[in-house]
């Protein structure tokens, strides 16, 4: 069995390596020169992690960067393996000896690692999940499919979508509203941002673990850590 790691621990571990806690999952970017050099980062992940690559390694190649996801077994919190493929990706790409093709993140690229989910208010989780699993192609989450469980893209490129309970019908404010998850040394920049940018803060009661924003017609956001959950599943 894998030692149990708490976030803050997990997040201390692999925060200077470029690597982020997001959502039960570590993540971090690759820059990259070229598609070829985009595909030999991720053949270098894919040795690090050998025969646990198919499980844990995910990678999405884009135009400049590759961005790299190391997830736990299912029904794992983020723990010690993860931590030392992180260190050990990290090491191949971008330690002593490694190829100079690769590194971090650079100042003045556009933001950190994040990831979206779209959050439904409804009175019926169960009448309401079909639709939006039919219309949008989702699946349910291996081991974690009932009625009022979240949805999740099969290929990976769409948020999740997941059925946040009201006690009452809700007319007078929306009731799909995004969460953005960040790194949780980005959240105040970007809460900040959205509030210089014409939004205001709704609610800060559950902050740092989100906070409820607005923007100038009262469409809501909310801008999410890991922190502040420690009486919930790492996020």
């Amino acid at each position: 069995m894998e030692q149990s790691m708490g976030a803050q621990e997990v997040s201390d571990a692999v925060g200077g390596g470029g690597w982020r806690l997001l959502l039960g999952t570590l993540q971090r970017f690759v820059p990259v020169a070229s598609a070829a050099r985009a595909v030999e980062a991720v053949a270098v992940a894919v040795a690090v992690c050998g025969e646990e690559a198919d499980r844990r390694l995910r990678a999405d190649l884009r135009p400049g960067v590759v961005v790299l996801a190391l997830v736990p077994p299912e029904g794992a919190a983020v723990g010690a393996g993860e931590v030392e493929l992180a260190r050990r990706i990290s090491a191949a790409l971008c330690g002593p000896g490694a190829d100079t093709g690769w590194g971090e993140q650079r100042p003045g690229e556009p933001r950190s690692v994040q990831l979206l989910e779209i959050a439904v208010d409804v009175l019926d989780a169960a009448a309401v999940r079909p639709f939006w699993k039919a219309v949008l192609g989702h699946v349910g989450v291996p081991g974690a499919d009932g009625p009022e469980d979240p949805l999740v893209d099969p290929l990976g490129q769409g948020p999740a979508v997941w059925f946040q309970r009201m006690d009452a019908p809700r007319v007078q404010r929306n009731r799909l509203h995004l969460d953005v998850t960040v790194p949780h040394d980005e959240a105040l920049r970007r809460v900040g941002a959205a509030v210089a940018a014409g939004g205001r803060v709704v609610s800060a009661a559950r902050a740092p673990a989100w906070w409820v924003l607005a923007d100038p017609e009262g469409n809501e956001v909310c801008v999410s850590t890991w922190q502040g959950r420690e009486e919930e599943p790492q996020q």
